[in-house]
């Protein structure tokens, strides 16, 4: 038999060890088959039979022949604690891990390293069964333009993950965007966010009460302190983003109005802005209305959209996106044709 044959033959093997109950009634061979199958293993009920023959004489299995159809299981106290994990688990940790990894504190992530390793052995050793190649027809990609993910030290996010996880103040130096010097700091760190490629710390600073975000990619050096950090009270993580603390803004709610395309219109019905959004067809076209936070990311959408939305109110917003579409007028106007 082929090496690659003996490999897959042992592994379902294995499988159907695990998937034997400890006591009788047991499983029948149907049942062990469809298990099997769920598993990622297609096999025959000959198969299965050829497999429990094999393993009843090197292991404690018992047969229930009392009744048709006729139940596999262990012996009493023999059932044997086989490590393992099924194609679903597998498949989810295949997905996960890369996900996992600037979220969870390093130490989990190690005490999870051998559960990512069994899980590429186990899809490794299931080449060319359908459902073990799920993880290669599916993948997450954000909306908008793509960016590369920005580069964090493993020392610096491991000293976050420990603060963060034993709630110990942070020393760190901090480079704002679009700044040459870094600011020390001292941060209470109380959440971690992933947003997109980037990775950011809800934290508060030295003794001021509001939470803020902290770019991960932006720590020139960090420190996890003895001393211990302080929470505001009441400050959940879910209230944070409930409040847009995640869109770069000081979580304050507005009536967006605004004259929306067609096209924008349909869009907007299949993804909202808001569970209160409606969109009205008037003499100027589609009306849009939702309740939404003035926030960074809000002026970013609006902008992207370009002639497709004109925003009627508030009138403060109205004016900053005009200001910002003059400026670049401007930068754009003053270009020759032929300049680059």
């Amino acid at each position: 038999m082929p090496r690659a044959a003996k490999e897959l033959t042992l592994a379902r093997q294995w499988e159907l060890m695990r998937l034997i109950p400890s006591r009788s009634p047991g499983k029948t061979v149907r049942q062990l088959r469809e298990a099997l199958e769920t598993a990622g293993y297609e096999v025959t009920k000959r198969t299965v039979e050829r497999d429990l023959a094999d393993l009843t004489g090197g292991f404690p299995l018992q047969c229930n022949t009392i009744s048709k159809p006729y139940g596999w299981y262990w012996e009493a106290g023999a059932q044997l604690e086989i490590r393992g994990m099924d194609l679903n688990e597998a498949l989810s940790l295949g997905l996960l891990e890369e996900i996992l990894r600037p979220l969870v504190p390093s130490s989990f992530v190690r005490g999870l390293e051998g559960r990512f390793a069994l899980a590429r052995q186990k899809l490794a050793s299931l080449e060319g069964n359908e459902r073990a190649q799920w993880s290669e027809r599916v993948r997450y990609v954000p909306p908008g333009q793509t960016f590369l993910p920005p580069s964090v030290l493993p020392s610096i996010l491991h000293e976050v993950q420990e603060a963060l996880l034993h709630s110990r103040k942070l020393r760190v130096s901090y480079r704002s965007a679009g700044t040459d010097s870094d600011k020390e700091l001292e941060l209470h760190p109380l959440a971690l966010i992933q947003q997109g490629v980037r990775t950011y710390l809800v934290a508060t600073a030295f003794d001021y009460e509001k939470p803020l975000l902290y770019a991960l990619h932006r720590f020139v050096s960090a420190e996890v302190m003895d001393a211990p950090a302080t929470r505001p009270d009441g400050f959940t993580l879910d209230r944070f983003l409930e409040r847009g603390g995640s869109q770069f803004g000081g979580g304050k709610v507005i009536t967006l109005k605004a004259c929306i395309t067609e096209n924008l219109a349909h869009l907007l019905e299949e993804t909202p802005l808001s569970k209160d959004q409606k969109i009205k067809v008037g003499k100027d076209g589609h009306i849009l209305t939702a309740t939404v936070f003035d926030s960074w990311q809000l002026s970013f959408w609006i902008l992207s959209q370009g002639a497709g939305i004109v925003v009627r109110q508030p009138v403060a917003l109205r004016k900053e996106i005009v200001e910002k579409i003059e400026e670049m007028r401007a930068a754009y106007g003053g270009m020759l044709e032929n300049e680059f």
